[in-house]
């Protein structure tokens, strides 16, 4: 049913039923996205304190027919945190007030944080007590872990220990008709029926609003090592990454592959980083290990290395000597994606790939889109778990503007390249809104009709971040 717009009457009544303070005019930040692809319509937030809150919000929502963009960090990349034109003006949600660690039990290796906590504040809430929260990603200064975990966000320690739904023991969370979901249970067993906190994980607000979470820790390795690598190809990375699982297992955290154009782009626009080699290579991965305290790891990486150069795999390489030359290397990781952001993209792919089918990819890609038009590609990611960002750039010269009607042709060449693949489109970032006809077109048939019986089931009222993942009905 069509949702009615958050006007004066409707925010009279959440000013009304909520403390002093809770409602806002909304500042320019909660209506823009890193991108610029949108702008957001809504004019007010909500900063509900407590679950009761949330509750109470969304039921007064529900009865009123207004919908709910849950907002985070407000670093997502596919638009599900923005409302834009076309749709009745809705109501912000924001859980930045619910931003405390309610708990954390080292000896379980369990916290327990609100979704308004920072990604970087969990993280030092673990250090402190001489663990880990590993999930870790360019945004953790300012991401929040109820959105990282509506998006089921990724990062570069995938290859060891998960995506965010792989953290989570339990969660709190309220459903559109302002039930409160009591789940916060620190279990790794419970067997009692649908799991609906894997339900909500990923799911971007579209289901309900994940107001804490119980979160798994991990020990931290008692030594780390940080190495960069050249490589021939893509082939011999992926070579590599099956050498490096042979001979570190599980201890191997995290393996990142990086493109000349990327490196190339971080020395036109972002100078000061320093870069490993003096002269950018083809290709290069990152690799980085995290050991017992029996083993050494600069010795590991070495002994890799040189196997590696024995098989004709890798031929230069570097091992950090130091934390702060580890913190450089990664630093290059880190930055590019803002390089990316200077230079200006036409379009980014966000997109995994069967490791076995990646070389092949990035060997067939470019020659499939060169008919649309003269491009540059900066083609990195997370090589260990499968996940590239591949993104098309302007030549020199030129911006992305002037390339504004070959975009959609660009992207259905490279989505229809990994749907033949066995691949997905939507690796790490969600479907948000600017995936939706993505997830229509290459979606299975019958997963889409559960997930609508499940939106029409848990949301009738269909205000939760509506058009957001399917299609506002």
């Amino acid at each position: 049913m069509p949702l009615n717009p958050a006007d004066d009457t409707f925010l009279a009544t959440i000013t009304a039923a909520l403390p002093d303070g809770r409602l806002r005019r909304a500042e320019p930040r909660y209506l823009e996205e890193p991108r610029a692809r949108w702008r957001s319509i809504a004019t007010h937030v909500a900063l509900p304190h407590s679950a009761d809150e949330v509750a109470t919000i969304l039921r007064l929502c529900t009865a009123a027919g207004v919908g709910v963009v849950p907002y985070g960090g407000g670093t997502g990349l596919v638009g599900g945190q923005i409302a834009p034109a076309g749709m009745a003006a809705p109501l912000i949600l924001s859980l930045e007030k619910m931003n405390n660690i309610r708990s954390v039990h080292p000896d379980e290796n369990a916290l327990v944080a609100e979704a308004g906590v920072v990604l970087a504040d969990v993280q030092a809430a673990a250090r402190d007590q001489d663990r880990l929260f590993p999930l870790s990603l360019a945004s953790e200064g300012s991401a929040r872990i109820g959105g990282l975990l509506s998006t089921n966000a990724g990062g570069v320690n995938v290859l060891r220990y998960g995506n965010a739904r792989d953290l989570v023991l339990g969660l709190e969370a309220v459903l559109p008709d302002g039930q409160i979901w009591h789940g916060l249970k620190r279990l790794r067993k419970d067997n009692t029926g649908y799991d609906l906190r894997h339900l909500l994980i990923g799911a971007e607000g579209t289901l309900g609003v994940i107001t804490a979470a119980s979160l798994k820790l991990a020990s931290i390795p008692a030594a780390t090592g940080t190495a960069v690598m050249v490589v021939e190809s893509p082939a011999a990375a992926l070579k590599l990454l099956s050498l490096a699982r042979g001979h570190i297992g599980e201890a191997l955290s995290a393996f990142e592959i990086m493109n000349r154009a990327g490196l190339d782009f971080l020395a036109e626009m972002l100078p000061d980083i320093r870069q490993p080699f003096a002269s950018p290579p083809e290709w290069m991965v990152l690799i980085e290990v995290g050991l017992p305290q029996a083993i050494d790891p600069a010795e590991a990486l070495e002994t890799l290395f040189a196997e590696a150069l024995d098989q004709g795999l890798v031929n230069d390489g570097v091992i950090a000597q130091s934390t702060t030359q580890a913190q450089a290397f990664w630093a290059v990781r880190e930055q590019i994606p803002e390089a990316n952001r200077r230079i200006g993209a036409i379009a980014s792919h966000d997109i995994s790939l069967p490791l076995g089918a990646i070389a092949d990819f990035i060997t067939r890609a470019p020659a499939l889109i060169a008919p649309l038009g003269d491009f540059r590609i900066n083609c990195f990611g997370h090589l260990g778990d499968g996940n590239l960002h591949y993104n098309i750039f302007p030549t020199p010269g030129r911006s992305k503007g002037d390339y504004d009607d070959q975009r959609d042709g660009v992207k259905h060449a490279l989505h229809d390249l990994v749907h033949d693949m066995g691949g997905s489109v939507s690796a790490e970032h969600g479907i948000g809104r600017l995936k939706i006809d993505d997830l229509q077109r290459y979606g299975d048939p019958a997963k889409l009709t559960a997930m609508r019986a499940i939106k029409a089931a848990l949301d009738p009222a269909g205000i939760m971040n509506p058009g957001a993942v399917l299609p506002a009905v």
